[in-house]
């Protein structure tokens, strides 16, 4: 059977082809094509599999745990050393004065800040897969963590009473406030650790992709909006109340604007200039990046600068700046984490680890694609977790990546971790010797530091427009994170976010696209009707493409689909047919209707104009089981013809329906059950369903549960939509050529001649109320010509039985003779 041609005016380059086969069937194909005999593996057999260990599986486990013991012996000391020599200085500088502003968000003291930029790198060097991200603090993250701080650690709990100036003051006890605080961070550090951990161990790295891109932009996005809320109250240096949880963010701007007047114009100047300037530097780096081989350290001239006009102005004695006042020089003991705080911090550590997780991954993929490796994601979780473990244990703050600080690393030509080792050692000079010599900068350059880093990220509202010109359900999900995340708190608006973005898809799921299909001609290619204008629906036929997996949430999307394209309601056609068959029948019976040769009704008769709207009442005796009622009724219409009685019956143009299941990923139990009510309801009416392109394993799925019994077979289903278009033409073709001598005889109302009925006998096959009920020809026959019927019928389907034909042959004259008599 063709189904394909060859198409001489296509373009030149294109192939063309012809294929010559059968129609297939599912039950044809599989009895061509036996299918492969997969034998599932005992549990003993994956456990023993799992389980063995040769000495290079060995190896491979223990370099996937240890990712620099496959790296570090391929490095090119003499072609890649002075790269990353150069990337590691640039990068230790900018991570150790983010170290200190980020600290800042974190609500501890500064000097810890430096600590989050070392001690994270050292563990990630020996265990990250990615060689250019740089491990430390982000702005994002560390607000997050700060969050945590302040409502675990409120300046309210470390109030005390002076009287240093005679009167009796409440001041707020900073040293133990900060003690506290860091205790706080750490111990979260830890939890975050060890969740990391767990989730990395249980391969559990496949939850990140539930944050997806535009969840993630928006979230990062408020983040930004209040990372530069809680800055900008330090370059103004003006009282307000550490607020967190719902509506802190307009908290925090309110009494921003209610003690606007208190602003610390120094701190004003300093923090503005010290913005423009990165600002501006920043650009002129991403403008002529292919002209500098280094890109111009602005923060770090910025800050060296800051800090000798603050300590040559006296800024702090004159003008009463925020300075930093204190970094510790060298490194605290190890803590031991306060593990009576997890049961606190539990839900605010999943999110914070999470959101670390997954800000530092994208970043990797992002740079691993540009330099063609591949980064674990499981082994990211593990190698992040035991990097927080381990700076949690040093009182450091939660460490991820910074987008600024990477794009540094890579752009200076990092080729290793190495380039991450060095920065390191740069962070670890600072914290022995160059500590001290900051203690005079003020808090507002720093914070102007941090907000110039955000530029990047208060762009990406301009992805809005982009998102909904390509799908605007992403957009909404942008939106609707990113106003969460600013009005419920980070924590809070990222799991609204997670859980709106779930809805989403459970949204497009449930009300995905039903669409009717029709035939390319002179192809076997089917296409949407209403998007292409040369498509040509076969005659007789419906095509209904659902795009997406069946489950008990869009069945009713795909009915009230199907009721869309047939153009009628299967079980309203079904009623009214019952409804007129029994006022037909009741007239037959008091002789008030007649056959006719020539098939033409009175002008009583009502057109049978197509589907109509019914509001009238239904006949009580209507409410009778649908078997009785086929049971009562002796007779067969042709619908499609106009009827004897007043009764408004839905036209019926089609004679089968082809569900297309190539889009069908799944299906339910409830969804199989309603395909299988939906095959009955429209085989009551005499549409025969069909089933094309259905994938193997919700052809199992179906089989599995019972969808194929005695009424229907596994024929019903064909490899593609042109393999049922093809079976169904040659069908019907041939059932119209089997019974070639068989009047459609009308029926006629107010006849003066009684018609003659006589009560006959049921057929030798016992039929069922929906195969009585099943044909396009009207006829009534008296017991003879019925039974004369039924032998010329068996005798075409089955013309090479010999006995048949020796039936018909003796009753040929019979009937013959009997027409001649009685002239019917």
């Amino acid at each position: 059977m063709e189904s394909g041609n060859m198409d001489t005016d296509s373009p030149p380059g294109y192939n063309q082809y012809l294929v010559a086969r059968s129609v297939y069937s599912e039950p044809a194909f599989q009895e061509e094509n036996e299918k492969k005999v997969i034998v599932q593996k005992t549990v003993q057999e994956k456990l023993q599999k799992s389980c063995s260990c040769t000495s290079r599986r060995a190896l491979l486990i223990v370099k996937s745990f240890f990712p620099i013991l496959d790296w570090l012996p391929k490095y090119r000391w003499k072609e890649w050393f002075v790269h990353d020599l150069i990337s590691g200085v640039s990068t230790g500088l900018i991570g150790t004065l983010q170290g200190l502003a980020f600290a800042l968000l974190a609500a501890v003291p500064v000097g810890y800040g430096l600590y989050s930029s070392f001690f994270p790198i050292l563990t990630y060097f020996f265990l990250g897969t990615s060689k250019h991200i740089s491990v430390g603090p982000f702005p994002v993250v560390s607000l997050m963590v700060g969050s945590v701080v302040l409502s675990m650690a409120p300046d309210s709990q470390f109030t005390m009473s002076s009287n240093n100036t005679g009167l009796n003051q409440t001041v707020i006890n900073t040293v133990a406030r900060d003690a506290a605080r860091v205790v706080v961070s750490g111990t979260l550090s830890f939890l975050i650790g060890i969740i990391q951990l767990l989730l990395g161990v249980f391969q559990i790295g496949f939850i990140v992709r539930y944050l997806a891109d535009p969840l993630v932009g928006g979230f990062t996005t408020a983040a930004a909006f209040q990372v530069f809320v809680s800055q900008f109250k330090q370059v103004l240096n003006v009282p307000a109340g550490n607020y967190n949880g719902v509506f802190s963010i307009i908290y925090t701007i309110r009494d921003i604007f209610q003690n606007i007047g208190k602003t610390n114009i120094c701190d004003l100047i300093a923090g503005l200039l010290t913005f423009i300037l990165c600002v501006v530097v920043k650009e002129l780096n991403d403008r002529y990046k292919r002209y500098l081989r280094v890109p111009i350290p602005i923060e770090i001239i910025v800050t060296i600068v800051a800090t000798g006009i603050s300590y040559g102005a006296n800024l702090q004695q004159k003008y009463n700046a925020g300075i930093i006042k204190t970094i510790p020089s060298g490194f605290i003991p190890p803590m031991t984490p306060d593990v009576s705080m997890f049961s606190e911090m539990i839900g605010s550590a999943f999110s914070i680890g999470i959101v670390a997780y997954a800000v530092a991954v994208s970043v990797g993929k992002v740079y691993a694609t540009k330099h063609c490796y591949a980064i674990n994601g499981n082994q990211e979780f593990i190698a992040f977790g035991i990097s927080n473990l381990f700076g949690g244990a040093f009182s450091c703050f939660c460490a991820t990546t910074a987008l600024s600080r990477t794009a540094v690393q890579e752009s200076t030509g990092g080729k290793t971790q190495i380039a991450g080792l060095i920065s390191a050692v740069i962070v670890l000079i600072a914290i022995v010797a160059l500590g001290r010599l900051l203690e005079p900068l003020q808090k507002s350059v720093l914070a102007a530091i941090v907000i110039a880093n955000l530029k990047g990220m208060f762009w990406q509202v301009l992805d809005v427009p982009r998102l909904w010109k390509q799908n605007k359900w992403d957009s909404v999900i942008w939106v609707f994170t990113c106003i969460a995340a600013i009005i419920l708190g980070l924590d809070l608006g990222l799991l609204a976010g997670l859980v709106f973005g779930l809805l989403t898809i459970v949204l497009r799921v449930q009300f995905p696209s039903c669409g009717a299909l029709g035939n390319v001609p002179g192809t076997d290619i089917y296409k949407e009707v209403k998007k292409y204008k040369g498509v040509v629906e076969p005659n007789g036929i419906k095509i209904v493409r659902f795009t997406s997996g069946i489950f008990y949430g869009n069945i009713d999307g795909l009915k009230s689909g199907i009721k869309s394209i047939v153009g009628f309601d299967v079980i309203k056609v079904y009623n009214k047919r019952i409804k007129a068959l029994r006022k037909i029948n009741k007239l037959i019976k008091k002789g008030q209707l007649r056959a006719t040769k020539n098939g033409i009704l009175s002008d009583t008769g009502t057109d049978n104009d197509g589907f109509e709207p019914d509001d009238d009442l239904e006949d009580p005796e209507g409410e009778q089981n649908p078997e009785v009622q086929m049971k009562e009724v002796e007779i067969q219409v042709d619908w499609n013809s106009e009827l004897p009685v007043k009764v408004n019956v839905p036209r019926v143009t089609i004679h089968s329906l082809i569900f297309d299941f190539g889009q069908i990923s799944f299906l339910d139990v409830v969804a199989v059950r309603s395909l299988k009510l939906i095959y009955k309801e429209f085989k009551r009416i005499d549409v025969d369903v069909y089933i094309a392109a259905c994938d193997d394993n919700v052809l199992k799925k179906m089989e599995e549960c019972l969808f194929f019994d005695d009424q229907i077979k596994p024929d019903i289903c064909f490899l593609t939509i042109h393999d049922a278009i093809l079976y169904i033409e040659n069908y019907r073709k041939f059932n119209d050529a089997s019974d070639p001598i068989l009047e459609k005889i009308s029926l006629m109302q107010e006849s003066k001649e009684p018609l003659e009925y006589t009560d006959i006998d049921p057929p030798i096959e016992d039929l069922d109320a929906q195969e009585e009920f099943g044909t396009n020809h009207c006829f009534i026959l008296d017991n003879s010509s019925l039974f004369f019927r039924h032998i010329l019928s068996y005798s075409y389907e089955h013309f090479f039985n010999a006995s048949s034909i020796l039936i018909l042959l003796i009753f040929m004259p019979f009937t013959a003779i009997r027409q001649f008599i009685y002239g019917d």
